[in-house]
């Protein structure tokens, strides 16, 4: 069995060339390995901290033959599995605008804005995967440059005060708030209704009083926005909103949706 090992991803020669590679993703809120097998996002380890390179290809390998049954049992569902196109527009619901994209190939993938409404992708050869990092980092800017007015705005009308706000891509949340003050926001927010994402911003600059779920917490946030029951279901349930592009790591070439995902735990 050879490997190539990072931080960022671990490739097994243990399949064959139709099933997709595997890549590891290191969490510090795992609490056992699991292994995902989704159409658009490919095969995925799930590493807890403190696990060595040889115990994460030992539970790759004892588990090869469920690796390759749920692959196919999603090959059946989504013909289309693993199969993902660079996208022809984006719409951001949050700042109610939408971008056209148009494609061309060049020595180095970048994106530019031509016109208002109008993006030029780059692509370095066949490398749509480039293509599509230089798109998620477009991303991360129109929020940065969206956000940082907004989430100020809400805390003056809410008297909440923050230190700092950072923009991330995380995979799992929509945003969350330090100790020291700092609030973290999620690009993909982008894709969400703006009264969603303001509730977040609440929800986040509560926590700047309360860093916890208590019902002072939420009776804090019930002040400011008494629809937050509601509100919180839609947060939720939004992560449907986030094209498949944007999370993937597979090669994209067709378009897809997201999908159920297959979880193997150890």
């Amino acid at each position: 069995m050879s490997a190539h090992f990072s931080n960022r991803q671990l490739a097994f020669d243990l399949l064959s060339p139709a099933e997709p590679v595997i890549h590891v993703r290191h969490s510090q809120r795992a609490r056992r390995m699991q292994i995902r097998v989704s159409p658009w996002h490919g095969v995925e380890v799930v590493v807890p901290p403190r696990h060595s390179e040889k115990r994460v290809q030992r539970f790759v390998a004892d588990n090869r033959v469920w690796i390759q049954d749920a692959w196919r049992e999603i090959q059946a569902i989504y013909p289309e599995a693993g199969q993902i196109r660079l996208p022809a527009s984006v719409h951001l619901a949050a700042l109610g605008k939408d971008w056209k994209l148009i494609y061309r190939q060049g020595k180095a993938s970048e994106i530019k804005e031509l016109s208002p409404g109008l993006l030029c992708v780059t692509i370095a050869g066949t490398d749509s995967a480039a293509a599509a990092d230089r798109l998620r980092e477009w991303l991360g800017a129109t929020a940065r440059q969206a956000f940082t007015p907004w989430l100020a705005t809400v805390a003056k009308r809410t008297g909440l005060v923050y230190k700092r706000i950072q923009i991330r891509g995380q995979r799992s949340r929509w945003g969350s708030c330090s100790a020291r003050g700092t609030i973290a926001l999620n690009y993909k927010l982008l894709f969400v209704k703006p009264e969603v994402v303001e509730y977040l911003f609440i929800h986040e600059l509560c926590h700047t009083r309360h860093l916890n779920h208590s019902r002072r917490f939420w009776s804090l946030v019930g002040q400011f926005e008494p629809r937050f029951r509601r509100l919180d279901w839609i947060l939720g349930d939004s992560w449907r909103a986030v094209p498949a592009w944007v999370e993937t790591r597979l090669p994209l070439i067709s378009p897809g949706t997201d999908p159920e995902t297959a979880v193997c735990r150890a």
